[in-house]
């Protein structure tokens, strides 16, 4: 079901390279790569699931409410991050030319399903 909603996300979205869930210890649940793609999307999600905790905690502090998603733009790639519950999330990487919107979209959509088979 996880490779499933991840192939639908990442092969809908323009520019995209790869998908996976992976819990916030920096265990991979499942992932999917764009045919052809060599991106390590793991250690992507592992790096960054070092920051979720604290970005979480600080929209706690300001009294924002949950973290829900998190975008992070660098020079050579774009990851979208939504958080499914306390313990896993979704990234999305792309292109720096991607569809972030159709992204970011999708993953809102599609996190129902994801988090019905996390239950």
């Amino acid at each position: 079901m996880f490779k499933d909603v991840l192939r639908d996300v990442v092969e809908r979205t323009d520019g995209s390279i790869g998908g996976l869930v992976m819990g916030l210890d920096g265990i991979p649940v499942e992932r999917y790569l764009r045919n052809g793609a060599t991106l390590d999307v793991e250690t992507i999600g592992m790096e960054y699931s070092v920051l979720l905790p604290q970005i979480s905690k600080a929209a706690e502090l300001l009294e924002a409410g949950d973290a829900r998603e998190i975008s992070i733009q660098a020079e050579r790639m774009t990851t979208v991050i939504r958080l499914l519950n306390k313990e896993y999330f979704v990234a999305l990487t792309l292109a720096p030319n991607g569809n972030v919107g159709k992204g970011r979209y999708l993953l809102r959509t599609l996190t129902p399903k994801l988090v019905d088979e996390l239950v």
